[in-house]
């Protein structure tokens, strides 16, 4: 009980935090620039990961996922809108022999004033910049190469993505179905003063799993999840840098011929608002989910368990608390530090066996590009 008071003390002072920590040190976006046209880089990227769970709980399962991933690329800039890649991805896990996993890279980017049209390997996981709930952050060491289509437009209002990741695709005649996963992700801001950050999110995923040319009997399956929410921002001076809030409405809806899901439909109420320091970031978050399924999102935040142990087990209401900190830092050019510390509590257990479980991950992250073959100067 002690604990539990002073966890909601903790929650109060510090408030509810922003939906989504910061990932800008993650990210990594590779677009044509005029100004290398005709020149052929080596990219590098690495990503090295501990994340670790400790949960004792009948959702999701406790684990700790700790390795490294190298991403080397070979980019060309074929014209001032045009730009391909072809690399690989390497995933090796401490403790494992050998590499876990190697993909291919390829992908053909154009560029035309704000929008983007990418064909091949996607700007995938984290930078749809989803909410946990739909899109589970930890894809990005899990499912970290995307293939298919996106169309994107950034400026100063509008952050939209439109992707088509084809997840899965079968030969006839196949023995497993085909899995196609599409999105829509955007954010316009509203107000973009210096005194207050106003805007809009959106977000969306179909998933579908099903196809005319296999052999399996199961039913092919639909579910889309969609998210509306308003996002503040309010800039302050001192030790605090910031204060945010974040607030979602995000829906489930089973739209399969047959249904055998737990649950056709649901929804959950995503609420936050958290500060900003030069010492990090202090964030919480309140979900209340009642019948809520996403395919891709955190296992957490659902009704449906996917514990290993627990296979079948629902809970149809889920009301969880977190407090969440965050660090992130250039610790030298091109190399970034990301920690964070997640403990949360589940309010849907009876009062007497409540407990703070917790998350803990952190992040060192390499990326730079070399350049290797110069553009010939015409005399």
């Amino acid at each position: 009980m002690k604990r539990f008071l002073l966890f909601l003390l903790l929650l109060s002072i510090f408030n509810t935090s922003i939906a989504q920590i910061s990932t800008d040190s993650l990210e990594y976006r590779i677009r044509p620039d005029s100004l290398k046209t005709g020149e052929l880089q080596l990219s590098v990227q690495s990503f090295n990961f501990m994340r670790n769970y400790e949960y004792f709980n009948k959702i999701q399962d406790g684990y700790t996922l700790f390795g490294t991933q190298l991403e080397p690329q070979l980019v060309y800039f074929a014209h001032p809108r045009l730009v391909v890649t072809a690399g690989l991805h390497l995933h090796k896990d401490f403790g494992a022999k050998g590499i876990y996993r190697t993909l291919p890279l390829f992908s053909v980017k154009y560029k035309n004033g704000n929008t983007t049209l990418i064909n091949g390997v996607l700007e995938g996981n984290i930078h749809h910049r989803m909410v946990e709930p739909i899109f589970d952050f930890e894809k990005r060491i899990t499912d970290p190469v995307e293939y298919g289509t996106q169309f994107l437009i950034e400026n100063k209002s509008l952050f939209f993505d439109a992707f088509i990741n084809w997840k899965r695709m079968i030969y006839k005649p196949s023995p497993v179905q085909e899995e196609v996963l599409g999105g829509i992700s955007a954010n316009y801001k509203l107000l973009k003063g210096s005194n207050i950050q106003l805007s809009i999110p959106l977000q969306l995923t179909v998933y579908h799993k099903g196809g005319q040319i296999d052999e399996t009997p199961d039913p092919l399956e639909t579910f889309v999840n969609s998210a509306v929410g308003l996002k503040i921002k309010v800039p302050m001076k001192g030790f605090f840098n910031a204060f945010r809030t974040e607030n979602y409405l995000i829906k489930y809806n089973d739209f399969s011929f047959t249904r055998i899901q737990a649950f056709s439909k649901g929804h959950g109420w995503y609420l936050n608002a958290g500060v900003d320091t030069h010492h990090g970031s202090l964030m919480g978050t309140y979900w209340n989910g009642m019948s809520f399924i996403s395919q891709n999102g955190m296992p957490l935040y659902q009704s449906v368990s996917q514990h290993i142990n627990h296979v079948g087990h629902t809970e149809k209401n889920r009301k969880l608390v977190m407090l969440r900190y965050s660090y992130q830092k250039q610790l030298i050019p091109n190399l970034y530090l990301d920690f964070r510390f997640e403990p949360y509590m589940d309010l849907g257990r009876p009062a007497g066996t409540r407990k703070i479980e917790f998350s803990n991950s952190s992040f060192l992250v390499y990326k730079q590009s070399f350049k290797l073959l110069k553009p010939r100067v015409e005399r």
